[in-house]
């Protein structure tokens, strides 16, 4: 069973919910720390969505498309180990939230992505059971100032930048991610279109790979890279983000 789980806002209250339809069940905690409904519900149409998960951590899988490699001025072959990287939760940014165009950077890419929320605690977790620890998946956008990344050398900086992590809307449990299709819309236009199945590195080896270097706990994201067809957007552009079975993820540049 498929099922939608929201974090969210009403009369200056924070909530976790269970989405049914148009309504949504108010849970007694975070549902990646074992949220259980309270009988209370609320109208979908009243809420105001924020980022869903309140992680940790924002671990980010660079160069992890076949299609993305072959078409990057920077990568010459596919990296032999998951190319890992982190942006800090003040990154973060909910649907609907403005992405800020930082002064002084010349530059500014969407990557569409797949993410997935950590929901049982693990260290060293063998690929066999890393289904066992994921909760469930999201749609992410991995913003880059991209001028900033090349100058540095890594990518801390040009990644990091407040508002460059939008996340949302849901969080889907119950999906199949090994074959979903990921997509960024620009302004309506369709720039990227891949499928997770064409990822170098799938997502239970990433989970072994990420859990020998660190901790991973729940609320935990893991962003998985993104597919080819990067391009800058401008202030006053769109961009949304659309991941088959998990939704669209929209915000504007600004």
């Amino acid at each position: 069973m498929i099922e939608h789980y929201i974090r969210f806002q009403t009369e200056g209250e924070i909530n976790y919910g269970l989405v049914d339809g148009s309504n949504v069940k108010v849970l007694d905690r975070p549902y990646w720390l074992g949220g259980r409904p309270t009988g209370e519900n609320r109208d979908m149409r009243e809420v105001r969505l924020l980022c869903p998960v309140e992680p940790s951590k924002i671990i980010l899988v660079g160069l992890n498309y076949h299609t993305h490699v072959q078409h990057s001025q920077s990568a010459k072959e596919a990296p032999k180990n998951p190319v890992l990287f982190l942006k800090p939760p003040s990154a973060l940014l909910p649907p609907g939230g403005d992405i800020v165009y930082p002064d002084g950077v010349d530059r500014v890419d969407y990557e569409a992505e797949l993410a997935l929320v950590i929901g049982k605690k693990g260290r060293a977790v063998p690929m066999e059971n890393a289904a066992e620890h994921i909760f469930g998946y999201t749609c992410l956008n991995d913003v880059t100032a991209r001028n900033i990344q090349k100058a540095d050398g890594q990518w801390t900086r040009g990644k990091g930048f407040d508002t460059f992590c939008p996340i949302g809307p849901h969080v889907v449990r119950g999906v199949n991610a090994s074959d979903l299709a990921v997509e960024a819309y620009l302004n309506g236009q369709r720039k990227q279109s891949g499928r997770t199945s064409g990822m170098i590195f799938s997502i239970p080896f990433l989970v072994n790979f990420i859990s020998t270097v660190m901790t991973l706990i729940p609320g935990d994201v893991i962003s998985t890279g993104t597919p080819e067809g990067i391009d800058p957007m401008q202030r006053g552009d769109t961009i949304e983000v659309r991941i088959e079975k998990i939704g669209s993820l929209i915000n504007r540049i600004v």
